[in-house]
């Protein structure tokens, strides 16, 4: 006890009796949270298992396209992983079918017309410019945070589709001429999930929910629609293969959406306004009257936004409660796009200049809205002029609540106040008022600073910190004489601060405050007066204090700024090598084997080159050598393989096309029948190359030799044995013995 008196500086003897009939009158009046001549309700209790006032939810048409691609992506997965000849043999006659009837419809004019709708609609550029004409716009707009989710929602489709590609193995479709272009394995189709994710994103940060929504729903469906059946017309897609892709690239970024970037939270609007100021009507706004019946006891006549120019960390409110004569209440609607702002103004001052104290983020909305709820209850106590609470309500947990306090009404911020010699004084009496109490304000500013009939109140108390620093304390003064100075004479505020404050106070103050201290209203304010009061201030001091270091280094700190610096060195190279990527889409097959007997991938090679009677395949590979990557696009396959030791990125590269380049090579004896081998021998190239040509009936397949520590000649003798060739033959009679004849490798015209 004797701790306490020392530092709250109360006599605790002489305040027992007081202690006593002051708890007796809080017990008296703790139900009466109210204020008076309003209509109280009784409180209701909400049952176990009803949902909140305002429910979180993903609406029926996301949980319906959520069912959906869940179950077409695990259908998918039992037909084409695990004997996908066996399961899926079905599927893939029944799309055989389907496409060879599309065949049949097949007219010069109509194939012109679907290669010009799939090279509009489904190349890598339409969704490159889309994709960043989305991005301008929302960053003209400021909806960072819809820009942040439409490019993480459309990396993860990317990434969900290659890794289904890979893991499915699914060649284009069997028995009907390939008429299109297209990259890599057929299921699911990455130019369909691409355009799907693109307008779905586009939808959801571009569109105004209402009408034009679903107009552009509609719209969205048409393009896809007529992609999708311009691939399936041109052999490039099987209908499964389209299905899958749209149930991805629909689901993906409509689930992410909704549940990020909802719309009750964040709507799309076209008006000037803050991100932190959230919508009130709607359900929104009936959901706040319902939780202040339920939660408060009071009856709400009306809920509008107010004074939105001042705030920029929550959504204020005006709310008219039912009474006699009825009252005006104050409420400040927080959300969880208050509690991101938090933690990244609060990283930002961190890696700025260190973390100061009491600046940990706060881990959910509801623990935000106690800390404010709580401070206000201290400087109620303490006798400061600050807003009376009235408690808070919960919309939906965790998510949303709406602080209730008193409406100070008639007061005018400090800035455009007459602010005369009482008003000076009212203002060092809350600093020194905090002071006492041991607490600290922390947001200072001409804002959270009103007049009303000559007397000064204080608001907007979200980062009172108790047991503050003594530079936290200093802080808070000089703000406040800046305040005050901004409507007055620094000279006054200087003599007037000399009544509560010693000269050794106010030095200390204006030596810790300066730059970031200040906040970003005052120093703007300060800015448009054209006078520097913080100077002015030190020249009315007897002597000008040592500036104190504001500047705080960690480990933390430290470590912070690697991981941002790091994070830049890796975002960064990938959004160029996206923008500058000329690729059709990404043609690698992802897969650890090339061998004779990997069937899909030598009939997808056999696919891309479809005039080839030989398809290149590894027989036996020798123990340094490593498979790197395998390409495959329409009208070329490439295999490429590593040199382990010495390393070698790249060193043996196997291509497969429709003809090949022979100037300067000479033709040898040929190992292999039916074809023909020349060899040309590079050795003014860095490192030396070796290139070997099999020409052949349809096609040929060149092998490039080159490695800066290995002879090429001797990697060309090592191929000779662990590269080898199947027949287009044997891969058609194999797709036909697996699927009992019901599949064909080439078209009937081509067989």
């Amino acid at each position: 006890m004797r701790e306490w008196e020392d530092q709250e500086g109360i006599d605790i003897p002489a305040i027992l009796p007081f202690m006593e009939s002051s708890s007796s009158h809080a017990l008296e009046t703790a139900h009466d949270v109210a204020p008076p001549g309003t209509r109280r309700g009784r409180r209701r209790r909400r049952p176990t298992g009803e949902p909140p006032p305002l429910p979180r939810h993903l609406e029926n048409t996301g949980v319906g396209w959520l069912v959906a691609a869940v179950g077409l992506i695990a259908l998918s997965l039992l037909l084409f992983t695990a004997g996908r000849y066996g399961r899926g043999i079905w599927l893939t006659v029944v799309d055989s079918w389907v496409l060879e009837r599309l065949a049949a419809l097949r007219s010069p004019g109509l194939t012109s017309l679907m290669r010009g709708l799939t090279g509009l609609l489904g190349t890598i550029w339409t969704i490159k410019v889309l994709a960043w004409a989305t991005a301008i716009v929302l960053v003209v707009y400021k909806r960072y945070r819809h820009m942040l989710v439409g490019l993480v929602s459309i990396q993860v489709v990317s990434l969900v589709v290659i890794g289904l590609s890979a893991v499915m193995r699914r060649p284009r479709p069997f028995g009907v001429a390939i008429e299109g272009g297209w990259a890599g394995w057929s299921m699911p189709s990455r130019p369909v999930a691409y355009l799907s994710a693109i307008l779905v994103a586009m939808l959801y940060s571009l569109v105004p929910k209402g009408r034009a929504r679903q107009v552009g729903k509609w719209v969205a469906t048409g393009l896809v629609t007529l992609l999708a059946l311009a691939r399936m017309y041109l052999g490039v897609d099987a209908p499964s293969d389209v299905l899958v892709g749209v149930a991805i690239g629909v689901t993906i970024p409509l689930l992410a959406f909704r549940w990020f970037t909802p719309s009750e939270v964040f709507p799309v609007a076209y008006r000037r306004g803050r991100a932190a100021h959230l919508d009130v009507g709607g359900a929104r706004g009936e959901a706040i009257r319902r939780a202040l019946a339920d939660q408060l006891g009071l009856e709400i006549e009306e809920v509008k936004p107010f004074g939105l120019a001042g705030s920029a960390g929550s959504t204020p409110l005006r709310i008219k409660v039912r009474g006699d004569p009825g009252t005006i209440l104050f409420g400040k609607l927080y959300a969880r796009n208050h509690l991101r702002s938090d933690r990244w103004y609060k990283l930002g001052r961190e890696l700025l200049y260190g973390r100061l104290e009491d600046e940990k983020p706060f881990h959910t909305v509801r623990r935000l809205v106690q800390q404010e709820d709580y401070a206000l209850h201290k400087l109620h106590l303490a006798g400061l002029p600050s807003p009376r609470p009235y408690g808070f309500v919960e919309l939906t947990p965790d998510r949303e609540y709406l602080l209730v306090t008193e409406f100070f009404d008639g007061a005018v911020e400090l800035g455009e106040a007459e602010v005369d010699q009482q008003v000076i004084d009212d203002g060092l009496g809350i600093v020194r008022k905090m002071w006492d109490a041991g607490l600290a304000h922390r947001d200072v500013k001409p804002a959270n600073l009103l007049v009303r009939d000559g007397r000064m109140l204080l608001i907007d108390v979200a980062f009172v910190e108790s047991r503050p620093s003594p530079w936290r304390q200093a802080v808070d003064l000089a703000n406040m004489m800046l305040c005050l100075a901004l409507r007055s004479d620094p000279g006054l505020v200087y003599q007037r601060a000399l009544r509560q404050f010693s000269v050794e106070e106010i030095s200390e103050a204006f030596a810790a405050t300066r730059g970031l201290a200040m906040p970003s209203q005052l120093r703007r304010m300060l800015r448009d007066r054209g006078r520097d009061l913080h100077a002015e201030f030190l020249d009315l001091l007897p002597q000008r204090p040592r500036p104190i270091s504001i500047q705080r280094f960690s480990m933390r700190r430290i470590g912070l700024a690697l991981l941002v610096v790091l994070g830049l060195l890796i975002v960064v190279p990938i959004i160029v090598n996206w923008s500058v990527q000329t690729d059709r889409i990404d043609t690698s097959l992802y897969t650890s084997d090339i061998g004779c007997s990997d069937r899909e991938a030598l009939w997808l090679m056999a696919q891309a080159v479809p005039s080839a009677s030989l398809v290149p395949c590894a027989q036996l590979l020798p123990a340094a050598w490593a498979l790197n990557d395998i390409k495959v696009r329409e009208g070329e396959a490439r295999i490429t393989f590593d040199i382990e030791r010495p390393f070698q990125q790249e060193a043996v590269a196997v291509q497969l096309a429709p003809s090949c380049d022979l100037a300067g090579a000479v033709e040898v004896s040929s190992e292999q029948p039916g074809a023909r081998r020349y060899i040309r021998i590079d050795r003014s190239a860095t490192p030396p190359a070796v290139t070997r040509s099999y020409v052949f009936p349809g096609g040929c397949i060149t092998e490039r030799f080159a490695a800066a520590a290995t002879s090429p000649e001797r990697l060309a003798s090592e191929a000779s044995s662990s590269l080898g060739f199947i027949t287009r033959e044997a891969l058609a009679q194999d797709l036909s013995q697996r699927s009992d004849g019901r599949l064909r490798l080439d078209p009937p015209s081509a067989a």
